[in-house]
């Protein structure tokens, strides 16, 4: 475990709120992607959801606006959320790591994977998150999200859909990022990474 000093701990306010959290989190200087972030991107949601949903980290429009899920794979989401029954009015998102990792391509900002060591130096904001939203239900979005916060040796491929006994919430499971499903190869493979996380979806809505 890396120690507390080199992790946004120190950052967490005492009787934190998410106006708090939030508040505090902009300033985060705790690992190097601050630098090439545009700014922090927090979670956002109900302070009491039941469902906690919990990405990788925010994409190049979530890096401009400042909001979690509002590009194309927000999009989807939301399109998955309303057919599998759960209102994400009613969820709070965020992301593991809150600053946009990328590496130039052109003009284009593309995404690169956090390593262990910033998702370490970001994970105080997200237990912070968890402890305030208590979330009845958490699902991890995508690998780096499930190995996060439910063990290294999690396979999203194999374990996607089941139920995982944690300390973190009643309920937790994980499904594939819906960034996954927008990379499927032609419309026919779309139609069914899509339907299959509706379905993954729909076990969530099950349980609330």
């Amino acid at each position: 475990m890396p120690d507390p000093a080199e992790t946004a701990a120190p950052l967490v306010p005492e009787r934190p709120t998410l106006p708090r959290l939030r508040d505090a989190a902009a300033g985060c200087r705790a690992c190097p992607l601050w630098e090439t972030g545009t700014q922090t991107v927090f979670g956002e949601g109900l302070a009491k959801a039941a469902v906690m949903l919990v990405g990788e980290q925010p994409g190049d429009q979530e890096d401009v606006a400042g909001r979690p899920f509002v590009g194309p794979a927000g999009k989807l989401l939301d399109r998955a959320l309303d057919e599998a029954g759960i209102d994400r009015k009613l969820a709070y998102v965020t992301n593991v790591v809150k600053h946009f990792k990328w590496e130039p391509r052109g003009k284009r900002r593309i995404h690169a994977k956090p390593n262990w060591a910033e998702i370490a130096a970001c994970r105080p904001w997200l237990e912070a998150e968890l402890a305030v939203v208590q979330p009845r239900v958490l699902v991890c979005l995508g690998a780096t999200a499930a190995q996060a916060l439910l063990g290294r040796q999690f396979k999203v491929t194999r374990q996607r859909g089941e139920l995982v006994d944690s300390p973190l919430a009643p309920y937790a499971t994980a499904t594939v990022h819906p960034s996954s499903v927008l990379r499927a190869p032609d419309d026919e493979a779309r139609r069914g990474e899509l339907a299959a996380f509706v379905d993954d979806l729909r076990r969530v809505a099950a349980l609330l």
